[in-house]
């Protein structure tokens, strides 16, 4: 029939998506751009290879792992993730050795389930501890959520992600290790005369993407953490669960370019300028100026009015003494109702403590106090 007034009357300017999981994020700034189910913990599949990578790399950087090292290939890593089992392989040949790089980009490129087991049980000794290892550092780097029963995604009731925490996955691998990069975006690899074609669809869409990595299997259907970079601006996507890879690419493709189209980087707070003021107690003055590590950037629409508001959180009164650089509280911004930033904030200068009747008359304050808010309004 003829569509109702409601019909007619909901328009949504924002963005749709078939994808049941899915976020756009910026870069540099780490910034929302649209989110939906973000928070939801899914069945990764291979997706969760570049938590297996990270490990890698991050134990390549404190130098306890060096990409010219080899490891064997055990019959379990060629029997769980090789040519018997039916997977997606890099075909390790069972007791043959492999360099460390080499298993790295059959990880990413082919994701090569036996690359994976391999680098695994030469890094941690077994599968079991690697994944201990993997849940380990998703904690370091602040993914709360995520959950890790093995270290190619293979299904496992372990086994678990969010949209957000792979963004933020992705944003750590391409900001922490520029030369290691590069790999994610190799379009193939010949290994042991096996060529093997990357399955990133973004690849090969001429809208700059350069990563990072695809996903499936049956219980999480498909996925892709994908970034691209244009006019300067890098994103990243990360869709998940769809019903197709054509779906997968279709949706990862039209977030990227919504996100290109329609937001621009604007600064809310140069390098060094002061946030807001904390309150202190039993310090030789009663506050201490806060600031971020970086420029403070936000996202914001270039076609709908953006209505931005800041919130500097800390527990305060802070006790003195405070030095420079300690972390004090939280800048939150949100877009619209959405919370879109969060920036860890410092104290600007050392502040030592100041004498002792003060000190103790402040102290009762502290607890009536718990939670202080400074609102930082920008419209």
């Amino acid at each position: 029939g003829p569509p109702t007034a409601t019909q007619v009357v909901k328009k949504d300017d924002g963005f749709q998506t078939t994808a049941p999981t899915a976020i756009l994020i910026d870069a540099e700034s780490g910034s929302v751009l649209f989110e939906k189910n973000a928070d939801q913990l899914v069945p990764p599949s291979s997706l969760s290879k570049l938590m297996t990578t990270e490990v890698v790399l991050n134990e390549i950087k404190q130098g306890r792992l060096k990409p010219t090292d080899e490891f064997i290939v055990s019959e379990n890593a060629w029997r769980k993730g090789g040519a018997p089992s039916h997977t997606s392989s890099m075909f390790v040949p069972i007791h043959s050795k492999v360099s460390v790089v080499d298993l790295l980009h059959g990880v990413v490129i082919q994701s090569g389930n036996d690359a994976c087991i391999v680098l695994a049980e030469g890094i941690a000794g077994s599968e079991e501890k690697f994944a201990e290892m993997m849940t380990a550092r998703a904690r370091e780097l602040g993914l709360t959520k995520s959950t890790f029963g093995n270290s190619n995604g293979l299904p496992d009731p372990k086994q678990l992600m969010t949209a957000r925490e792979l963004a933020k996955l992705a944003r750590q691998i391409i900001r922490t290790y520029p030369d290691h990069y590069p790999m994610y975006g190799e379009t193939e690899f010949t290994w042991n005369k096996i060529r093997q074609l990357n399955r990133n669809p973004l690849l090969t869409m001429n809208i700059g993407a350069d990563g990072l990595k695809t996903g499936f299997t049956k219980e999480g259907g498909y996925g892709l953490v994908g970034s691209a970079v244009q006019n300067g601006m890098r994103l990243i996507v990360v869709v998940n669960g769809t019903k197709t890879d054509k779906e997968r690419a279709e949706e990862g493709k039209k977030l990227l370019e919504w996100g290109f189209h329609n937001f621009q980087p604007e600064t809310l707070f140069a390098e060094g300028q002061t946030i807001a003021d904390a309150k202190l107690y039993g310090g030789e003055q009663g506050s201490v100026p806060l600031m971020a590590d970086r420029v403070v950037s936000l996202m914001v629409s270039r076609v709908a009015p953006n209505k931005i508001i800041a919130r500097v959180v800390y527990s305060g009164p802070v006790p003195a003494p405070v030095q420079q650089g300690q972390q004090i509280g939280t800048l939150k911004v949100w877009r619209g109702d959405a919370l879109v930033l969060e920036v860890p904030l410092q104290a600007a200068e050392s502040v030592g403590t100041g004498n002792l009747s003060q000190r103790a008359l402040d102290a009762a304050t502290e607890l009536m106090i718990g939670l202080f808010r400074a609102g930082i309004q920008r419209l």
